[in-house]
């Protein structure tokens, strides 16, 4: 069972900024054992998608992590905007 790691975090940011022409989900690198995810956002969401004290981005990253462990991966998101 392949999970699809950039639909499923697409799927989770695209409610949360105001421009979702400008969100780009990139899959950098993927082994045996982990998977590198970048999230690219418009500097105007960047707040939005991190959230304050970082609790929306944690929450992501925790929906995330659930779905990697099924496949006994580690996955590793990051953030940031253009």
């Amino acid at each position: 069972m392949a999970i699809n790691f950039e639909k499923l975090i697409s799927d989770l940011v695209t409610p949360l900024v105001v421009h979702p022409e400008d969100l780009v989900v990139k899959k950098f690198a993927e082994d045996d054992e982990s998977v590198t995810i970048q999230v690219l956002v418009n500097q105007d969401d960047l707040g939005r998608v991190i959230g304050k004290g970082g609790k929306i981005a944690n929450a992501i990253r925790t929906i995330a992590y659930a779905a990697a462990s099924r496949l006994g991966k580690k996955i590793n998101i990051d953030i940031d905007a253009f």
